[in-house]
């Protein structure tokens, strides 16, 4: 009944999928530098949108779909942290864009219950956004101190 639900979900899926793996591969190579406070943005970021897979894998299976456990794209190998920060902005924006438009495709098919699951991401990737933007802004305004700042976080938890 709802084919369109599911097929727009499964893609949600995807794309989570897809962040959580480029997330973790950021929170990595952040935690490996000693960028702790930036390690936990990106791993905490992984671990919401893990929250979004489950929510989309429970709508799908109530509409008697099957889940896609595909991510829809590869992880990229980004080591510059400005640069990290600069995708993960981009993803977000990407995201609470097309779930905004799959919200409004749900109700134009009659399904309100998988609007407002997209309704809902939207709102978790738009303070993403935020967050990544706002990180991106103090990288620009404090350069090189920035992740001055990031590694002395770390060195304080070592003592």
């Amino acid at each position: 009944m709802h084919e369109k639900s599911v097929e727009l979900l499964n893609k949600a899926i995807g794309d989570e999928l897809s962040a959580i793996h480029q997330y973790m591969y950021f929170h990595f190579h952040c935690h490996d530098r000693g960028y702790q406070l930036l390690a936990n943005l990106f791993e905490k970021t992984a671990i919401d949108e893990m929250r979004h897979v489950e929510k989309a894998a429970e709508r799908i299976l109530f509409l008697q779909g099957e889940v896609e456990m595909k991510p829809s794209e590869s992880v990229e190998k980004i080591h510059k942290v400005r640069d990290m920060l600069e995708r993960a902005a981009a993803m977000e924006k990407q995201s609470a864009q097309e779930y905004n438009e799959w919200a409004n495709e749900c109700a134009a098919n009659a399904d309100s219950a998988s609007k407002r699951v997209f309704e809902d991401l939207v709102l978790d990737e738009e303070r993403h956004y935020d967050q990544f933007s706002t990180e991106m802004e103090n990288f620009d305004q404090l350069g090189d101190q920035y992740l001055a700042l990031h590694s002395i976080e770390h060195t304080k938890g070592i003592t």
